[in-house]
Parts: structure tokens; sequence; C-alpha cells
């Protein structure tokens, strides 16, 4: 079904959510009404609540975020009648603060909660996939090209990857080693690919949307997500979920989740989690223009797909008190991942003699990713709280290319092997970390809780050449294999120490100062960052909050040192590192951190009990941005790349050879405007409605744009849309979740704004057409501006519970099958690309329904 197809339908859907959220908020019970009885207040576990009295002091645990059980209800068929409802139980947050018991609706930084229940009616089998369909700052990058689908990161604000910090249990999480290498805004990223933890090992997932690098050092420019572990949840857990993309009849996905929790003594606790998933490629109706010629199926060209991948994901978490006032705990995580991804197809005149029906090479990916923390906690330090821990994580991929050749290799031996390793990579981190943390009065009026604490981090990057005859003489069809001078073992120190104080000057006013210093070993220097944040309660229904803070994103082991080269028969592209001799040919320089300041202010009301809405207002300048910069197109690029060691096929047409590099490409400002807004309604006759509705808008601008050693701008007209423009301008989410007696239901839409990209000409552009003095078709002076419109996607899930300790659910997400606006001929490679997927918006994949049995022993 088209977006205009469906259009009625999506807007009796809106207008009936919309007069379910009217007529629960007119529907509001009084004051000393009913409680709501869920924990986390609304299906996507968001609170907003304002001015209540702080929690009783909740009992220390054994990790970091430990304030966070499992939230367990009584599991019966019949829910609670209003009296017998339990008092709330607002979430207590430990992202972006160091005081103790705080609740989400108290925070000075706008900041949500997702529940690991909200996850699961996402009906989605990864991490990411979930996040994305809860929270309208997050999106993810379409996947479905080549390797760089091999692996999942998400972007906060419209920002990169590398601007979002991840923690686990309060704890920095390791990025991927694979690096974007395909054109769009995610290129020359290596954030935290979450789909390495199992979603059932996740309790909750704190978002905290706010600059917070004074706090948790580079990176955390956007914000910070906190994803917190299942502790002291008992007993056995098991769930089996399947589907497909039904209105294409493939892309099958199953995924078997198994759990079990125990606990001993007072306060010892262990769960293990484990995970199975694996997903079927799903390849969209395309037509390959260059089929017909040979009488071939117009969708023999599957450049345009998801990836295949098996993966198994486990989680062990534990700790236990070790003497009196001294705890002790950790977890371990562990994933293994294989997944394949189609490229371009090789018609039969490539390689006759070897594939008389032509090829589609196959990039491979196995994955190794895993981490280690453990640590002691106490609060016996002289009248000081303490927590000493490290963590260890490291991932390591293994990439290969299937059902490929080394053209040239076999047109001079008359062989080539068809299987090929093109390289390794592995990203290590080891992170240790000691930290103190106090309460105390100033002149026995003023509440003050003060922080501080070291931290030790070692990073460690290493690459390997691949086969020879995935390099020599061209190298591989699909993925050319790295070559020895590309590989190497790259590491750094990192040491810093921050100091936090959180001063209550009266009872309704709070201000926080936060301060931070890190030194780089490998020539990124010192960095001192700083966070300034105040919240003001002018009663229990309305508080205002603003923070001023700046910080830094240290340019990444990978950005400085990575490098590789991709051919096919006739065209070949580089990235070069800037350090190479390539690079420097080109006009690359070191790199430099970014540097950011940020401004936020907001105001969060409660005008009726239990009805939660903010707003929150921020700008965030970012200067010396790294992005791959100084592209260069034809004959010189052709030298650049032979200046770092590699040798093209003589069947590439200099023309379209393309080489580039990372650099700090220019300054971006960045502003937008958050409203979160969640209700809950219980009725004794109808049963409990949570509304809620969610919206982000942001705009990001280049302030400035840098030129190389050579003089040349970094940034073109297309880059430079990457930066700006490839981001929905705003995404919406509104949400209704209900329960009665044994029904529940979950229906969501999600409204994706516009995104423009400067597309570039294809084979299919009409021959002779110029431009500036040039050929249309690859030309690095004119590109075709696309637009992708907005578009409503629609999500349904009913459950029914037919035993206490069993659950069915049947779903389907994006119910109407909307998928992105179709790009022109001209600017579709071979006719089998017909998506814009450097735009972070709907995907191509369509509707996709599934049904999930969850059992609970």
């Amino acid at each position: 079904m088209s977006v205009r197809s469906s259009t009625r339908a999506k807007l009796l859907l809106s207008a009936f959510f919309s007069f379910s959220m009217i007529s629960s908020v007119s529907a509001a019970p009084g004051k000393n009404a009913e409680a709501d009885p869920d924990r986390t207040g609304n299906g996507n576990g968001s609170r907003h609540n304002v001015g209540r009295p702080m929690p009783k002091p909740a009992p220390s645990a054994s990790a970091s975020a430990s304030a966070h059980s499992v939230s367990t209800t009584p599991r019966g068929i019949r829910p609670p009648a209003a009296a017998e409802l339990p008092p709330p139980q607002e979430a207590i947050i430990v992202t972006g603060t160091h005081a103790g018991n705080r609740r989400v609706y108290d925070s000075v930084s706008p900041i949500s909660v997702i529940s690991s229940q909200s996850l699961k009616q996402t009906g989605q089998v990864n991490l990411i996939d979930a996040i994305v369909r809860l929270d309208p700052s997050i999106t993810a990058q379409q996947v479905g090209k080549g390797g760089a689908s091999l692996a999942s990161t998400l972007r906060m604000r419209g920002l990169s990857p590398n601007e979002v910090l991840v923690l686990v249990d309060g704890k920095r999480r390791h990025t991927t080693a694979t690096i974007s290498t395909s054109s769009g805004p995610e290129k020359g990223s290596s954030g935290v690919d979450i789909n390495m933890i199992p979603t059932n090992a996740v309790d909750h997932i704190e978002v905290l949307r706010d600059g917070a690098a004074a706090m948790y050092g580079s990176d955390a420019i956007a914000g910070v997500i906190n994803i917190v572990l299942k502790k002291r949840a008992t007993g056995f857990s098991a769930s089996a979920q399947t589907g497909a993309n039904a209105y294409n009849g493939d892309g099958w996905q199953t995924q078997i989740n198994l759990g079990y929790g125990l606990t001993f003594g007072n306060t010892g606790y262990f769960r293990i989690d484990g995970q199975y998933t694996h997903a079927d490629h799903m390849v969209p109706p395309t037509y390959d223009v260059g089929a017909k010629t040979y009488h071939f199926p117009p969708s023999s060209n599957h450049i345009t797909s998801t990836p295949e991948e098996t993966r198994g994901n486990i989680a062990l978490s534990f700790g236990a008190d070790l003497t009196e006032g001294i705890q002790g705990y950790g977890n371990i995580l562990y994933t293994h991942r294989h997944n394949e991804a189609y490229e371009n197809y090789r018609y039969p005149n490539a390689l006759p003699g070897l594939y008389p029906y032509g090829y589609s090479p196959v990039e491979t990916n196995d994955e190794n990713d895993y981490s280690a923390t453990l640590g002691l906690k106490g609060h016996n330090l002289f009248g000081w709280t303490w927590d000493l821990s490290t963590t260890y994580g490291a991932d390591n991929s293994r990439i290969g290319t299937i059902n490929t050749a080394n053209v040239d290799l076999y047109q001079h031996t008359g062989s080539t092997p068809t299987s090929m390793m093109d390289t390794k990579y592995n990203l290590a981190q080891w992170t240790n970390n000691f930290d103190v943390k106090k309460d105390f009065n100033i002149a026995h009026t003023v509440p003050v809780t003060v922080a501080a604490g070291a931290e030790h981090r070692l990073e460690t990057y290493q690459l390997w050449a691949g086969d020879v005859a995935s390099y020599e003489r061209g190298g591989a069809q699909g993925y050319g294999g790295l070559m020895p001078s590309n590989a190497g073992k790259w590491s750094r120190d990192i040491w810093a120490a921050y100091l936090d104080g959180d001063f209550h000057f009266t009872k309704k006013w709070e201000v926080d100062f936060a301060g931070r210093f890190e030194h780089y070993t490998d020539g990124s220097g010192n960095t001192e960052t700083g966070k300034v944040s105040t919240r003001y309660n002018f009663s229990r229904r309305i508080a205002i909050r603003g923070t001023f803070s700046n910080g830094f994103e240290a340019p990444s082991l990978l950005q400085e040192h990575f490098s590789s080269t991709n051919t096919s028969v006739t065209s070949a592209s580089a990235l070069l590192s800037p350090n190479s001799p390539g690079g420097r040919y080109l006009g690359g320089q070191a790199l430099k951190p970014e540097r950011s300041t940020s401004a936020e202010g907001g105001i969060v009301i409660e005008p009726i009990d239990r009805l939660h809405v903010s707003a929150d207002v921020y700008q965030i300048n970012i200067r010396d941005r790294i992005y791959v910069g100084g592209s260069t197109y034809g004959q010189t690029a052709a030298q650049a790349i032979t200046l770092s060691g590699a040798e093209l096929p003589t069947t590439v047409s200099p023309q379209q050879v393309s080489a580039l590099y990372f650099a700090n490409v220019g300054s971006t400002r960045t502003q937008g405007l958050d409203i979160r807004s969640d209700y809950s309604y219980v009725s004794r006759r109808f049963g409990t409605f949570t509304p809620s509705l969610s919206l982000s808008l942001t705009r990001t601008r280049l302030q400035h744009i840098n030129t190389d050693a050579n003089g040349t701008p970094y940034l073109n007209e297309q880059t430079s849309a990457f930066l700006t423009t490839t981001s929905p301008r705003s995404k919406i989410i509104l949400q209704l979740h209900w329960t009665y007696h044994n029904w529940d239901a979950t229906i969501r839409q999600t409204r994706y704004g516009e995104t423009s990209d400067m597309l570039t000409y294809q084979d299919q552009t009409p021959a002779g057409a110029t431009c500036k003095g040039q050929p249309l078709a690859y030309s690095n002076v004119c590109w075709s501006k696309f637009t992708n419109t907005p578009a409503w996607l629609t999500d349904l899930e009913v459950g029914y519970r037919p035993l206490p300790d069993l659950h069915i659910a049947f779903g389907a997400n994006n119910i109407f099958n909307v998928r992105p606006r179709k790009v022109p001929l001209d600017v579709n490679y071979r006719g089998a690309s017909p998506y814009d997927l450097n735009a972070s918006g709907i995907s191509f994949t369509g509707g996709y329904y599934y049904g999930r049995i969850d059992l609970t022993l």
C-alpha cells in the first residue's frame, strides 16, 4: 500500500488516538483517586512529574545502577481493582546525576526511561530498532546496501553515532570495530552496536538528552544512553517470536529468549539471559535495467536488501555482600554474530570463463563481541560511599567475501579464489574507575552532594591484511581486502578526573556544577569540560530547568588509522587515512578533537495528577567536526590510491575513481525542541489507558567549512547535505497502551519528517548530458536534489493471557506497508538502487507481521 493510498486510514487512526488522549485527560480523577499501577508510568516508560517529596533511601545494591530492580507485578489474569492498586513507584534514575534516589521528574536535565516491557511490545528483535520505535530523538541509519549493513549504530538529535555515549550499568561501553565506509551521514563513524546486548537481559534504558561530557568524558555531546541490566528478577522466563515482511513474503525473523535468576543470602543475586536471533534477507522489488540484455529476471540484482544474520547473545549479572559494608558486583556479556550482505550483481560478460551466468559477491562478517565488569563498592571510606570497578570490552570482526573473484588475477593467471578473507578488525577498551560520593549540609541549611572520581582507559585497535588475492591486482570484487600497508596496531591511554557538586540552595532551587579533565597520549592532547545545570520548582506542578555545558569528541583510533579500497569491474573508491601518503597527497592533516558548547532550557509541568508534560529547547554548536573530506575524483584520486600502495584493476575507468579521507571539516549548529507527555487513567469498567505523545524537532546548519592543506574546502554540496538535511526535521510518536483483564493492546503512530539529499547522477543519465563542462553522469560538481516527504507509520500489537504464566501476542509494524519515495532513474544505479539509503528515516522493508509467546515461571 502506498503512502497516498493509506492516508485516509491513518488519519482515522490518528483521530481515534487523539480522541483517546482528550477523553482520558477530561476524565482524569482527582488528587486522591486510585494510583497508577504501572511502575514506569506509561507504555514507553517515561515520567515527568514535578516537585513531589523525595522517596525514602533505597537499599544499596550490588551494581552501579542497582536501584533499578526489575519491575514486578503480581501475576494473574485479573488486574487489581482501583482500591487495591499500590501507590506510585516512580523510577529512580542514575544517569546524569550523582545524587541518590533521584527520580525522572526531579531531574535537572531532560531524561526518559524505557522499560523492558515497552521494548518487548515494539515487536522488534533488535534492541536498536526497539529504541527507535520509542524515542523520537533517536534515529538509525537504514540498512540494505553492501557491507554498510553489517553493523548497526544509532544517532541522537541528528548527530553522529560517535557523538552519543552508551553506558551499561553506568560503565562506558566499547564501540564496534567496524567503521562505516559507505556514503551518507554515518560515514566514518564507529559507534556502539547495542544489538550486541540481548534485549531480554535489559531491565530498562535511561536516555539523557543533554551534553554530559563533564560527567562522562568524550562522546557525550548529543546525549547518553544507559542500558541497565536485570539483576534481582528471579525464576525462569522464556519467549519466542517469529514474523516476516508480509507484503514481500521474505525477511523472516525468528528469536528465542531464555532467562533465569535467583537470589541467595540477604543481598546476593545471579542472573543469566540468552538470546538467539536469525533473520533472512529481505529483498524489495527492483528492476536492474541491464538484466534484460541477458534475458535475466529484472530483480536479479539484490544490492538493495537487508543482510542475512544469525546472532547468539548471552548476559550474566551477579553481586553480593562480601563483608560488612562492602559489596561485589559484575556482569559478563558475549555475542557471536554471522551475517551476509549482497553486493552488486556482475553480468556474464564480467568473467564469462568462471561465471557464465554472472554472479553476486556476498560480503560476510564473523564477529565476536564481549565485555566483563567487576567491581567493589561500599559506604565506609571516611564517611564517603565509594565504587571501584574495571571493565574490559572488545569487538573482533573477520570480514570476507564469497562468490567473488579477482578479475585481473584470473585474466593473467587463469585462476582466482572465489572465497577470500578480506581483513580482520579488533578494537579493545579497558576502563578502570574509582568514584566517591558524600552527602552533607553547608551551615546545616544547604544540602550538598559532592562526587569525585578518576578514570584510566586503554584503547587498542588492530587491522590485519587480507588474503593476497583479496588485494593484489585490484583485489576481490565486492570488497577489496586490506593490504599490508593498511595493517597495523595502535593504542592510546586516556587519563581523566572529575568533580561534581549538587547544591540545594533552597527547597525549590537546585544547582549542579561539574568539571572534568582528560589527557590523551596519542596527540589529541588535553581537554577541560564543564557543566552548570539548574532547576527551580515553582510548585509541585510546575518547574523550569536549564543547562550550559561544553564537551568534546576525540578522534577515534579508527578515524585516525583506517584505510581501504573498494573496486568493481569499472569503478573504485578509497577511504584513506589522513596521515597516509595518499591522504597527505590530497591535503590531509592530523585530526583534532571536536569541541562543542550546548545550551538547553525547559519546563516541566503536571497540570493534573498523572498528566506529565515536559518541553525543552536546545542548541549544540560543534566546531572541527570529524567527517570525510577532501573528496577527489579522476586521475588525482587514482594517484592518491596508488601512493597508498593499492593497485587498481585495468578495467577501471579513471573517471569513476574517487578518494577521500577523514578531516575536521567544519562547524555546525544544531537546534531543536523536545516535547514529552504521558497520562495514566484507570477505569474499573474499561481498564487502564496510558496514552503518550513524544515530539522531536531538530535542524542542523553549517556555520563554517574548513579547508585542507591545499586550500580546498573539505565539504561540497553533497557532503554538506549529509551533515545537515539527511536526518528527519521532525519525528512524532503517538502511543496508546491499554490493559483490561487478560487483554492488552498497544497502538503506535510514528511520523517521520522531511529529509533531503544531493544524489550522484548514475549510469542511467542521458548520454551527452553535461554540467559545468563535465559529463553529468558521476559528476562531482552537480548533484540531483531529492526530497523524502513526511510519512506516517502505524504499529499495532494485541495480547492475551490465557493462563497467569502465559502471554500470547500478535502484532504488525508498519501495517500499511509505507515505504520511502523512489528516486528518479538517472540517480538510480543500474535501476537496482531505487531508494535513498543515505537519509535516516523510514526503511524500505515495509510491513512486518509477527507473533510472540511469553512464559514466566
